[in-house]
């Protein structure tokens, strides 16, 4: 009688099987991370309309855009309002209109000059208080790092700050701010460059108003994506672009310029300029009417600049971007 036939797979078979799904591993991969990079993208256009909306609320409220703080030294106050006054930052200013009122109100009703103690240490602690709607998904998720910054004049130094991967329009021309050394009550124009010297939305001691967009809503930059240095993601490698607090006063961490085309994030590049992002293909950017569009890298470095100018006159074809 003979032995009953063994039932199985060879080596051979089973190599090949594994082969099989290796290769639809290796075609699916690509499909699921694009995939997740399309959702990534998503959230960050809604994170950007989001924005664009308080920004227009802020104007709708206040006359003008958020302004740009003083300088890098001071933080976000309350007490200091939304205007020419205000030394911190266009973010600080727009919090109210993101359902962060009680983050903006830390601090609050503790007015005068010098500023007390218990208030400098509330503004340092809120500037360790990372705000999700800030980060791009794509890039990195929201959080702080260790802080350079050994001294603010208003507030206490923190340990660590808040970051932000998006930034306002501040034009074509970058006028140089220096240290703003004063106090709330000696503070006057006399320490900043003219408003006349620069051409965007938002800068030290702005009040821009729709009515000074006199290119058009929708031919003009508002708030987009910052270039930024992947090795600086979480802090680990320095890059001047991502080195203040998101409430510190005006700083490159929260202006961009359109002198210089935007660029996708790259290893060991550095510019604290221009526009960017961690997205292939395009950065994403609001328009002054609050639409959210995506501008590719390579778009043509004319129209590139003159968005970003408010007032130039040019004409812009909308079919190029």
């Amino acid at each position: 009688m003979s032995a009953p036939k063994q039932v199985g797979f060879t080596l051979v078979e089973l190599l090949v099987v594994i082969t099989i799904i290796g290769i639809l591993i290796a075609l699916l991969l690509p499909a699921v991370q694009s995939a997740r990079e399309a959702a990534r993208r998503a959230q960050c256009a809604n994170n950007l309309k989001q924005l664009g909306l308080a920004v227009i609320q802020h104007h709708e409220q206040h006359g003008h855009f958020p302004t740009g703080g003083w300088g890098s030294g001071w933080q976000g106050d309350p007490d200091q309002g939304f205007g020419r006054d205000q030394p911190g930052s266009w973010l600080f200013t727009i919090l109210p209109y993101i359902d962060q009122q009680a983050l903006f109100d830390m601090g609050a009703g503790q007015s005068g000059w010098p500023v007390p103690a218990d208030k400098k240490a509330e503004l340092a602690n809120r500037n360790q208080i990372p705000v999700a709607i800030f980060f791009c998904p794509t890039r990195r998720k929201p959080l702080v790092t260790k802080s350079t910054r050994s001294f603010f004049y208003n507030a206490d130094a923190p340990p660590t700050l808040n970051r932000n991967d998006y930034a306002i329009n501040a034009g074509t021309e970058r006028p140089y701010v220096g240290y703003v050394d004063t106090n709330y009550n000696d503070v006057s124009d006399d320490l900043f460059p003219a408003p006349g010297s620069w051409n965007g939305l938002s800068f030290p001691r702005s009040e821009v108003s729709m009515a000074h967009v006199r290119d058009g809503a929708t031919n003009t930059y508002m708030i987009g994506e910052k270039y930024l240095n992947p090795e600086s993601y979480e802090g680990a490698v320095f890059d001047a672009g991502d080195d203040e607090g998101a409430f510190n006063g005006y700083n490159g961490d929260q202006f961009c310029w359109t002198d210089d085309r935007p660029r996708q994030d790259t290893p060991a590049y550095s510019n604290w300029q221009i526009w960017g992002s961690a997205h292939p293909g395009a950065f994403q950017i609001a328009l002054c009417d609050g639409s959210v569009r995506a501008i590719s890298y390579s778009i043509d470095p004319e129209i590139h600049e003159r968005l970003g100018h408010r007032k130039d006159g040019k004409v812009i074809d909308q079919s190029k971007l």
